[in-house]
């Protein structure tokens, strides 16, 4: 039985993704869940496992293609296995983007006309990013196949400099470098943002850090961080705040029964939101062991399409670098994102006397069209409440 293989959507806007690289070969056996190729989404560049163990035929695109979400990109086969008739391709047939009318996307591909007078393909993402910055898409040189206008090509017109002189340097971003600019744009120029700040004792954190650690470390071998106790305990607190977990949708607020929690891990030039699925249930040595493997993952640039689909709230620390507050940017659709900064010791008033506590700043990011000022608030109170003492909800 021949098994297609598909361009995965990984979150509800996706309407494409680029083909980077395929780990295998026309012709090549593969056994189901090996990673077959590599794809670029609007979040992050991933690996694609193998639906079946089989052989790979009837590869319809390349490398460089941005292929509609959905469309089948290659066959897995038993060996001696015939290609559904269907799907049987002439050799002569172009590989990156050409395909059947039977399988046209409902968001097709547009033309428009060049300064030469020939028509040009343009991608949906590539036109909705144009509109976006202000870029006049005619005047562009189109860096896909057959002269298509990329996402990547409007980025780039939109970041270079007017005049160059030849003391200048122009750095082309990485490719998670540009998904990074292209999602913080959209999101800070289509999402009414506001940000709320609160300073929180972490006596009750820390003291709760050192019990565990004991407890767990030695058991389970993996270090636990604040971090780790910070995604337990806001996705706890979430549960009685379902708004702040909610996501926009062009036809309402969508509320979900269960958190998955992204965190933002910093690469060498963008930053990755990585999922824990169900956080709500996961015990902290779950959390400690997923963290330190999705790391590694994301790192070495191994992330999968399941590391990084499906969040519902995304947390930001950036306390290990010493910064003491900061305000981050939402992950379209969720409607909110926690920014977290360093614990440093600060002078306080206690009982009407000055004394020094480790003082921790959260700042939490909201969308307006989901989230009022006053429920922000709300969440913002508990979560503080729980920090000063996380055993009410962890133990």
């Amino acid at each position: 039985m021949a098994f297609s293989v598909v361009m995965p959507a990984l979150e509800l806007a996706q309407e494409t993704g680029k083909l980077i690289s395929w780990r295998k070969k026309e012709g090549d056996a593969v056994l189901k869940g090996e990673p077959l190729l590599e794809i670029e989404t609007d979040k992050a560049v991933v690996e694609v496992e193998a639906p079946a163990d089989g052989v790979l035929a009837g590869i319809r695109a390349s490398e460089g293609a941005e292929i509609p979400v959905g469309q089948t990109i290659a066959w897995i086969v038993a060996p001696g296995e015939q290609l559904p008739d269907d799907t049987r391709l002439d050799a002569s047939a172009a590989p990156a983007t050409s395909q059947p009318k039977s399988q046209q996307p409902s968001s097709p591909i547009h033309g428009i006309p060049s300064s030469a007078g020939v028509s040009v393909k343009v991608s949906p993402k590539a036109r909705r990013l144009a509109k976006e910055l202000g870029v006049v898409i005619e005047s562009l040189r189109g860096s896909g196949a057959e002269g298509e206008i990329l996402a990547s090509d409007v980025q780039a017109a939109a970041t270079a400099p007017a005049d160059s002189t030849p003391n200048e340097s122009v750095e082309t971003p990485t490719t998670l470098g540009r998904i990074m600019a292209e999602r913080t744009t959209q999101s800070w120029t289509t999402v009414p943002h506001f940000f709320l700040t609160q300073d929180v004792d972490a006596t009750g954190l820390n003291r709760y850090r050192d019990k565990i650690i004991s407890q767990i470390e030695s058991a389970n071998s993996v270090r636990i961080t604040h971090t780790d106790l910070l995604i337990a305990l806001v996705s706890r607190v979430l549960l009685k705040h379902p708004r702040m977990n909610a996501s926009w949708s062009p036809t309402g607020i969508r509320f979900h029964d269960h958190v998955n929690i992204g965190l933002a891990i910093a690469m060498n030039d963008a930053v990755v939101a990585a999922v824990i699925h169900k956080a709500q249930g996961a015990s902290i040595a779950e959390i400690a062991t997923w963290r330190h493997d999705i790391a590694q993952r994301a790192r070495s640039g191994k992330l999968r399409p399941v590391d990084i689909a499906d969040a519902t709230f995304t947390i930001s620390n950036l306390g290990m670098y010493q910064v003491d507050r900061f305000c981050a940017i939402i992950t379209p659709p969720q409607a909110a994102i926690l920014a977290i900064g360093r614990i440093a010791d600060r002078v306080v008033a206690l009982e009407g006397r000055p004394a020094v506590r480790p003082i921790i700043s959260m700042t939490i990011s909201c969308d307006h069209r989901v989230i009022a000022g006053a429920q922000a608030a709300m969440f913002l109170t508990d979560l503080a409440e729980a920090l000063r003492n996380p055993s009410k909800l962890l133990d």
